[in-house]
Parts: C-alpha cells; structure tokens; sequence
C-alpha cells in the first residue's frame, strides 16, 4: 500500500476516460498531464481500451500512473499488463482479480460499497479501495468508514463527483477521487477536457490549502 501512496503524489484524483478513441488518447492525455493530472484509467468497455494503455503507458512512462478501469476477469489483468499499465480499477471486489493483480505486481483499486466488502478486500491485498457508487455512499459514509478502517487505507469516492461536492468527502476523510463524466465525454476536444481538468485541478489545491 505504501508503495502505491508513492505514486499517488499531488493531486490524488484519476482522470477516467470512459469511451475515449486511440486516437484521441495522446492528446487527451496531455491536456490532463498539463492541467496536473498523474492518474489516467482507461474503463476496458472502452473502443480498442488496451491499445489506448500502451500508447499513454509509452508516451509518459513512469511520469504517469496508467492503468485500466471496469476489469472483470482475472485474465484482464495479464492483458493490462502486457499493453503497460500498473492500476487495476474495478466496480466491484473480486478476490481473483485482486491476486493476480498484486502476482503481477500491479497495483490495486477494487470497489466496494460496505465495510465488510472493505475489510475483505483489503485482506485479499487491496492496495486501495473505490468507494462505489459514490451517490449513494455520502460524505457521512466517509466518515464513519474512516473511523474504522486501517488510517493508511487510500479511500476514493468514484461515482458522481464534481467539484462542488469534493471538499465535502475530503474533509469526511477521502484520501482523493476518480472524476468520470465531470471531467472526460467523448464528444469533447482535448482543449475542452483540459479546461475541466485545470478547473478541477484549482479546486483541489483550494480545498487542500
């Protein structure tokens, strides 16, 4: 888990481009990088999502966490892998996907909506947990789950978050967020997602002080 803090740096927040084409992906990319983002997941029910991995894994190297969203099977692990990306993120808690994502030593985000699932993925080896859907997982569930759960565990509410809510869950104890449709749309330019993400990007360092 420590090893993953070290990655998350300043900001926490992992840019999700759910839909985004390969060939929109390089300059989306950068648009987020030069706004501030270190974090870029790639939802696997995206068009070609493996061959978006490998071309932002190979254009930022080790300047950038990438990794894969929406992961299903144990087999997808092995895959997000081999195209170079280090983050697994899933809806939900597999305790399959969790092992073979730390046997080839990736990093771990599985989702959870209650303490038990927390608890049991953090067992498995979880190197973080999502807190998913995040509308229906409020600030005060923050809290009190804060309250309980190891004080290095990396919480990311995912789901519904935007600006307006973020100070709201950080100071409930959320260690950073995954930003989806509040940041990234496929119909939007990478000039326009870079716009969002610097709004996004300003909003955090005020909440942050």
């Amino acid at each position: 888990m420590t090893r993953f803090k070290n990655h998350l740096g300043e900001p926490p927040l992992i840019a999700i481009l759910r839909g985004i084409q390969p060939k929109d992906v390089i300059a989306v990319g950068d648009a987020l990088y030069e706004a501030g983002f270190r974090i870029i997941e790639i939802p696997l029910n995206s068009p070609r999502p493996l061959q978006s991995i490998q071309s932002l894994a190979e254009a930022f190297g080790d300047r950038a966490l990438i990794g894969a969203g929406t992961v299903m099977a144990p087999d997808d692990v092995d895959r997000i892998a081999a195209a170079g990306g280090r983050l697994v993120v899933m809806p939900h808690s597999n305790p399959e996907i969790i092992r073979q994502t730390k046997t080839r030593g990736l990093f771990s985000l599985p989702g959870v909506a209650t303490p038990t699932e927390a608890f049991a993925a953090l067992g498995h080896g979880a190197d973080g947990l999502k807190m998913f859907p995040g509308e229906t997982l409020p600030p005060t569930a923050v809290k009190a789950w804060r309250a309980v759960l190891p004080p290095e565990c990396a919480l990311f509410p995912v789901g519904g978050i935007t600006p307006d809510n973020m100070a709201d869950y950080f100071f409930a104890g959320a260690t950073g967020f995954g930003l989806g449709s509040s940041l990234y749309q496929p119909n939007l330019s990478a000039t326009q997602v870079g716009e969002r993400a610097a709004r996004i990007i300003a909003n955090w360092k005020v909440i942050v002080g």
